[in-house]
């Protein structure tokens, strides 16, 4: 334990005494510059006294001279080199050095100016050595033993001669002196355990603010890993997930029994479940990474309502409970796509979480805000419990990790995304009586955007030719069997290479390709697309999949214009967006 303290003791050290001998270096060229000027003024003002000796007066003050220019050289050699902290012994040493022999030189006028009988010469030079002695706390104060090596020579010599030499007010002079040899060098103490004390606090808060700075770089790479670990992993377990649901979505045209089709939408009941799971993992992940931008537009807040309390109405009817809202006008300004998760979540949990009453998603209009709450009268909050609900996987009243009652992810969610689109988000509750979350939203004049009328609808069409690329046998068996049973044909490859060979044996482009984003090989499916469109020269619609979470990947994938969809895929939207794309491509068969 000495062992690994001793360095650290020395360490911290040499940084205090490194500083202190920058603060004397910094310190040092306007105290020994004035100090001179006053050895020269008090020499031109005593040259023409008949009690003092030229000679002796213009040596002492070349001697002041000598010594303001050793310690400007020694300055100037000193920012020059820039040492380190542990070297601090040499140059306080030849530092202090210098102030000492500039301390003696004080002395000789102590000595030779104060042997005089006129009492206002006296008066006059002690006054000029105590001057340069007492500023001389602010040059050489920062370290003790220089000041005193200083202090003592200049000044202790005064009070030798007063002594001897029978002045008027010879008590006096010898009493103020005496208390200023005192005094002085206590007040010199007192700044020099101030400045000493104030490097170590500053020298903790910088250590303070280094190991905070490493912490948070140690939780950055912490939630980058965390992240990295998630996208790997996810990847890999929604793989096998996938397969299964496009194998569960084949099985269903397939004739079965009663019994059988139970099973079947039990196994489909489980896989939606860990689908749903994944989901919100996802959203944590890119969240957390800050993978997800606001685009606030104009955003009806009337409609929008109606159309999530008409969503969960089967879900309160099926719990005997009221679902009601305020059929008010108002416009804000939002992200349309953020907002709506915000408010789904806060209505899907005051559904999930109450068992009599009703859910009441209310809208108080202001000047320029609007306030949307969702009220419940469900379990209620305790206060004990209030400042957890918004972190992950956290749920009340549900120990036993109930899935039925939910993954306790949402609100976790919602907190984040209103951080997003900077919408402050508050709650109150009360147990046994309910709970209610406000939002408050900044109204607009804006107009909200119309969807396009030229979109059209119609049939799934179905004969079509569909690529499907993905490096996972099990994905391939099980999309050819999905696509097959919804009346498509389809041509299953594992990479670009083994598609573009069963494309120059195919009479006619697909109608659609569907590819697995990233491949074996660094392929991507962007790349996959390319090359497939270069073969045929056309414009074939495509769609990715990815099993990826990392906000880069997505990003990527987004960026391609594609469709982009994440596993796993519910046979629903799969088929929703093979449909989409039909119906887009021009010139359809």
């Amino acid at each position: 334990m000495s062992a690994v303290q001793q360095p650290d003791a020395r360490l911290a050290k040499d940084r205090i005494r490194g500083e202190q001998v920058r603060a004397l270096m910094r310190n040092c060229p306007i105290g020994v510059v004035a100090a001179s000027l006053v050895a020269i003024m008090l020499s031109v003002t005593l040259e023409g006294r008949a009690e003092t000796s030229l000679l002796f007066v213009r040596y002492w003050s070349l001697f002041v001279i000598v010594g303001m220019a050793a310690h400007l050289l020694l300055c100037f050699v000193y920012w020059r080199t820039q040492p380190a902290d542990s070297t601090w012994r040499l140059w306080i040493g030849a530092f202090t050095l210098i102030a000492f022999l500039e301390g003696l030189s004080w002395c000789l006028g102590a000595v030779w100016l104060d042997r005089s009988d006129d009492m206002l010469q006296v008066v006059v030079v002690v006054l000029a050595s105590a001057g340069v002695a007492a500023g001389g706390i602010i040059v050489f104060g920062p370290y003790m033993p220089t000041y005193l090596l200083f202090f003592v020579p200049a000044i202790a010599p005064h009070l030798v001669v007063a002594i001897r030499n029978p002045y008027p007010f010879q008590t006096t002079l010898v009493s103020l002196i005496a208390m200023f040899l005192i005094f002085v060098p206590l007040t010199a103490w007192r700044f020099n355990v101030q400045f000493v004390e104030g490097l170590r606090l500053r020298f903790a808060n910088l250590d303070l603010a280094e190991d905070l700075r490493r912490q948070k770089d140690v939780a950055e790479q912490a939630s980058r890993a965390k992240s990295s670990f998630l996208a790997a992993a996810s990847h890999d377990l929604r793989q096998p997930i996938h397969a299964l649901s496009l194998f569960i979505g084949a099985l269903r045209s397939r004739k079965m029994d009663g019994e059988a089709r139970r099973l079947v939408d039990r196994i489909d009941g489980s896989v939606s479940a860990m689908d749903d799971l994944f989901a919100s993992l996802l959203d944590i992940s890119k969240l957390d990474a800050g993978g997800i931008e606001a685009q606030h537009e104009a955003v009806e807040i009337g409609p929008l309502i109606e159309r999530l309390c008409r969503d969960h109405a089967g879900e309160a009817a099926a719990k005997g409970i009221a679902l009601r809202y305020a059929n008010a006008s108002a416009t804000v300004l939002s992200d349309p796509f953020l907002l709506e998760r915000i408010l789904r979540n806060l209505l899907s949990n005051a559904v999930r979480y109450t068992s009599a009453g009703g859910v009441l998603v209310g809208i108080r209009s202001r000047r320029d805000q609007v306030c949307v709450e969702v009220w419940d009268t469900g379990c209620g909050i305790a206060p004990e419990q209030q400042d957890r609900i918004f972190d992950e996987f956290y749920q009340v009243g549900n120990p036993e990790r109930d899935r039925s009652r939910g993954l306790g992810l949402g609100l976790a969610i919602v907190r984040r995304v209103a951080a997003i689109i900077d919408v402050p988000l508050s709650f109150s509750s009360r147990v046994g009586r309910g709970s209610v979350f406000r939002l408050l939203l900044p109204r607009t004049t804006l107009l909200p955007a119309r969807p396009d009328a030229g979109v059209r609808h119609g049939h799934d069409r179905r004969n079509a030719l569909i690529f499907v690329v993905d490096d996972e046998v099990a994905i391939q068996h099980g999309m050819a069997s999905l696509l097959e049973s919804w009346g498509h044909r389809a041509i299953v490859a594992g990479s670009g290479d083994e598609m573009l060979a069963h494309a120059r044996q195919c009479a006619e482009p697909p109608d659609l390709i569907i590819c697995d984003y990233r491949l074996r090989g660094a392929e991507t499916g962007t790349v996959v697309v390319a090359r497939l469109v270069d073969h045929f020269g056309l414009a074939i619609p495509a769609m990715l999949i990815t099993g990826d979470t990392a906000p880069d990947r997505i990003n990527e994938a987004r960026a391609s214009g594609h469709v982009l969809l994440t596993k796993p895929v519910s046979n629903s939207k799969l088929r929703a967006a093979i449909g989409n794309l039909m119906r887009a491509k021009p010139g359809t068969r």
